[in-house]
This record gives structure tokens, sequence and C-alpha cells, in this order.
């Protein structure tokens, strides 16, 4: 269950994570570079800097789950380039790009849509966890109000209003997982305008397999 206390913590995230600064030495020796002479990207994250990078190592191979290249159907399906029409399909660059441009100018989140259990396990720096559960129940959900409030979105008695509203970049495990796209799909049913939706496909498992930096939040006490 999402709980107000963790709808608050939610908010007080995003409030941190408008702080973020970015950088890239092209000076230092890296062997693996994002781009040519973008070595890594800098993201404050709740006051602790994060460095995104690429592992170094160039004979490392993933040890976990996401070296699996097959899971039972259903519910594991491959997902369509574009699962959502309306809504487009961004890479690797582009959430990089959204957290430089979009979330540090806080007009922008990066969303985790998976169940917490996988959040806890690692995820990409600069990402908030808004499980895809929480979405579901239309219009009788007791947490749309606080979340689309946190979002950026306002509410009059006409109903909500998204002109201000934060552009969102939907993430789950990767092409083959369904909690991103049903993130996705509930949201805009809840009337969230598809124009600022973005879903990236590659998910958890191909920004491993890029070898870019996990973030692990820590524990709550």
């Amino acid at each position: 269950m999402f709980t107000r206390l963790c709808l608050s913590r939610l908010a007080t995230v995003l409030l941190l994570l408008q702080g973020m600064v970015f950088a890239g030495n092209a000076t230092e020796h890296y062997k693996v570079n994002i781009v040519e002479g973008v070595p890594y990207v800098d993201v404050d994250v709740n006051g602790e800097n994060v460095r995104i990078q690429r592992i170094q190592d160039t004979s490392h191979k993933l040890k976990n789950s996401y070296t699996r290249t097959s899971r039972p159907t259903p519910p594991f399906f491959i997902q369509p380039f574009q699962p959502v029409k309306g809504v487009k399909t961004v890479g690797e660059m582009d959430v990089i790009a959204f957290l430089r441009d979009k979330v540090s100018e806080n007009e922008g989140m990066l969303i985790d849509a998976r169940m917490p259990k996988w959040y806890r396990k690692g995820t990409i720096p600069g990402a908030l966890n808004v499980p895809f559960s929480i979405f579901a129940g239309g219009d009788d959900n007791p947490y749309v109000d606080q979340i689309f409030t946190i979002f950026g979105a306002e509410l009059d008695e006409k109903g909500w209003h998204f002109d201000n509203a934060r552009t969102l970049l939907v993430f789950d495990n990767g092409p083959w997982c369904q909690q991103g796209v049903t993130a996705i799909k509930h949201l805009i049913k809840l009337g969230y305008p598809k124009e600022k939706i973005l879903y990236y496909r590659g998910g958890m498992q191909y920004w491993q397999i890029l070898g870019l930096t996990l973030y692990k939040p820590k524990a709550e006490g």
C-alpha cells in the first residue's frame, strides 16, 4: 500500500531533486564514455552526489536476473516499440538529457513505475518510485489527488488542469515488463495528457546492459 507517509516523502524528494548539478570533464581518462567527450554526468540525489557513468571494466558481465533471455507469458510479452499511441518512446541518452534539462529545472519527473521491491535493488539516479499499482482504481483512487498535485497539476471546480504539470518519463524493468506501460495507461485514463508522458522502453535491463550507474535507495529506518 502506498501510504500518505510515502506521498509525503515523494514530495520531499522532489524538492531535493531540484538541486541537481550536472558536469562532465572530458580531460579525465575514462576507457568507456557515455558519448564522445562526455564520460559522466553528476547528479545530486537527496543531497548526495551520484555520478552517472558506464562501468569502466570492459570485461564486466551482468550476473543478476537481467541476464535472463526468457520469462513466462503471460505476462512477460515483448512490448511494442510504441505501446501507447501518442506517447513517445525514448532511449538512454534521452533519459540523461531529461535529467539534465527537465528534472533539474523542475519541469519533469523520472518515474520508476516498478513495485518497491524492484526499486530497492537499484534504480536510475534521480528516479522517484511511484508504483504502477497506485494509479489503479480510476476516479475512486484516494491517492490520485495527492499524486497529481505533486506532479504539478491543478484542480478546480471544473476538474484537473495540466498546463503547468511536469512531463513524466516512465520506465520499468525493460521491454518484457508490463509495469511502466500499465502506469502510463492508468495515467492517461485519469486524464494526464499523452504529450506530457514519455516511455523509456529499455528500462533497467538496458540501463544495466550498458553499464550505467545504479542508485540504491537507503533503507528507511
